[in-house]
């Protein structure tokens, strides 16, 4: 494993966004380990808190973490008239799942996480992330989501894939056998949200990814969050649903102010909700049928 700091800075450079690079600069290297499937190291960095990497790529920082977690669980749990099972692909910091828990209508979440030594670094790095695990609605199942979903038919409300990017482990995530599998494992009138990559760097893989997903849903929509940490500075999310009738740009819990601060949320709210789906022109035009 090459020393991940330079000169006082972590930079994070990939082959799916050539010519560019993020770089935070760092306080401590608190962890740097190689897992049986990918290197993991944490960092302290000096303005965006503690920061997971794994294999050189970003996956979380202590402060903007919060616009990506709110906005992969409650696009799809807002938009779901009575979610009660969720079922959570990767998402190992725990995030995903801590603001899933928060709503009352669900009764049980199953989280499928292959690398269990980036749940346990979460725990002692990332705890306000990883704070999710001590919920008793959780049921961790630590192994391959694909084998879980197999066994486990026409079983959740909401599927939710908290996925690294398409390279290495998790590039099986974004092919239509992946989304095939999903659907058999949602029950009838079920949601998923899954990572769906960036319309300045991935707007080719986007459009393909939206084009599946529709030959296999009724419902398709893809929707964006701002995040500096991620490449480019957004993200999106592919959205479906097996109800013909569910409107994603519509939802159908509107959460109220009380709600809202209650839930602790600093970046989702209804309106965002909406907003989440209004598409640049370029993207629109890429992903629109005509």
């Amino acid at each position: 494993m090459e020393k991940p700091v330079q000169d006082g800075w972590f930079r994070e450079t990939c082959s799916l966004w050539p010519g560019q690079a993020l770089s935070l600069e760092v306080e401590e290297v608190l962890y740097h380990q190689r897992s049986p499937f990918q290197e993991i190291l944490v960092l302290r960095s000096k303005t965006y808190g503690n920061v997971l990497v794994l294999d050189g790529l970003i996956q979380c920082t202590e402060r903007d973490e919060f616009s990506y977690q709110e906005m992969i669980a409650n696009l799809p749990l807002c938009s779901h008239p009575n979610p009660r099972k969720v079922l959570i692909i990767g998402g190992g910091d725990g995030g995903v799942l801590r603001e899933v828990v928060k709503h009352p209508s669900v009764e049980s979440v199953v989280q499928c996480e292959i690398d269990e030594e980036v749940i346990n670094v979460s725990k002692k790095y990332l705890p306000g992330m990883a704070i999710g695990y001590s919920s008793p609605k959780l049921t961790l199942h630590v192994g391959d989501g694909f084998q879980f979903m197999k066994q486990n038919q026409d079983a959740f409300d909401i599927i939710i894939t908290d996925s690294s990017d398409p390279v290495g482990p998790a590039e099986s995530l974004f092919k239509e056998s992946y989304y095939q599998l999903m659907k058999t494992a949602l029950r009838e009138g079920g949601i998923l949200c899954c990572q769906g990559e960036c319309q300045w760097l991935h707007l080719d893989l986007i459009k393909e990814m939206n084009q599946f997903c529709k030959t296999l849903f009724p419902v398709v929509e893809y929707a964006y969050c701002t995040i500096p940490t991620y490449p480019s500075g957004q993200i999106g999310f592919m959205l479906c649903s097996k109800n013909p009738s569910t409107n994603f740009k519509e939802p159908v819990q509107q959460l109220s102010q009380e709600q809202v601060d209650k839930m602790n949320l600093r970046y989702y709210n209804s309106s965002i909700h909406r907003a989440a789906f209004v598409l640049p022109e370029f993207t629109r035009k890429a992903l629109s049928d005509v």
